[in-house]
């Protein structure tokens, strides 16, 4: 059933994610404050981790049969709390066919704060009214277009708001923090990423395009989604099959600032201490003037990315 048998871990996880959201649940009247507050950050990391599942999902599908990938898609929406259809507009049509530019959603340029914490702590607040203009002007085109994948973006839609407001009437304290705050979390994380991905890279350059994060534990948590430069070389390379191509196709020829062992060294120096938005080559970035958005949707031609199109074929 599975198209690659890394994916077994894919579906475990995504197991562990509900036996963590569920349980405290089950054990609300016994629960102290302490062990809420644990559940509450358990619950955010497994959302986040589900998100990079999403991630990977919409680009290698899991299944062979395609009613397969449909239903995972509904379960992996119920996991971050968002139609994972949803995530194909300003992911797949917009930011990996126009990186950084005009028609690129979550291009970089758009936070400019002085201080560069500030840039990557609300990266998800700037870009969720531009991602979900997109998302509807989008949608209203696949009605026309493509029906089947507007059906599949309903059902999950349908499903998860549903779901939510059934748990609000239920316990509203307990959705607010295992449901509400994890999603929002997993939102906030997911889109952030962009941001030290490509914040300060060359776009017009075939391999400076993103920075890589190589380390192993990282990598084993979020299913490889530190290779970004290999991602967008080859979005439709499953990602179990990144750290090869990074190691043959990447590391030899991307500049060595971009090619780094830890995340979290590059999120202090750059956001902490000394804390400069520099680029890959170490100067000052210089951000153009801002420009609105440009029209990527009518650009779409949907025969054209078929496999592009999460649970759409």
């Amino acid at each position: 059933m599975l198209r690659y048998q890394a994916d077994r871990r894919t579906l475990l996880t995504v197991g562990i994610y509900f036996i963590v959201a569920v349980t405290p649940w089950l054990y609300w009247q016994q629960l102290n404050n302490l062990q809420i507050a644990a559940w509450v950050v358990v619950n955010c990391l497994l959302s986040f981790i589900c998100a990079t599942i999403v991630h990977n999902t919409i680009h290698v599908p899991i299944f062979t049969k395609n009613w397969m990938n449909k239903v995972f898609q509904i379960v992996l929406s119920l996991t971050y709390g968002h139609s994972t259809s949803a995530y194909v507009p300003g992911h797949n049509f917009s930011h990996h066919k126009y990186t950084q530019t005009p028609k690129d959603a979550i291009r970089t340029s758009k936070a400019r704060f002085r201080l560069n914490i500030l840039n990557q702590l609300f990266f998800f607040f700037i870009m969720s009214g531009d991602i979900l203009k997109g998302e509807i002007r989008f949608v209203k085109k696949m009605y026309y277009e493509r029906p089947q994948w507007f059906r599949q973006y309903l059902i999950e839609m349908i499903i998860v708001i549903g779901l939510k407001v059934i748990l609000a009437v239920i316990n509203w304290k307990c959705f607010l923090l295992f449901v509400f705050i994890p999603h929002q979390y997993a939102a906030w994380g997911i889109v952030g990423t962009n941001y030290f991905q490509h914040d300060g890279c060359d776009e017009t350059h075939p391999y400076n395009h993103s920075r890589n994060f190589t380390g192993s534990f990282l990598n084993w948590l979020l299913f490889n989604n530190g290779y970004h430069g290999a991602h967008h070389m080859k979005p439709n390379l499953h990602w179990s099959l990144y750290p090869e191509f990074h190691e043959k196709n990447v590391r030899p020829y991307i500049h060595p600032s971009l090619d780094k062992k830890s995340l979290l060294s590059y999120l202090i120096t750059t956001h902490i201490y000394p804390a400069k938005r520099i680029d890959y080559l170490g100067n000052p970035i210089l951000l153009p003037k801002p420009v609105t958005d440009e029209d990527w949707v009518s650009d779409v031609k949907v025969d054209d990315h078929r496999t592009d199109m999460a649970g759409a074929y």
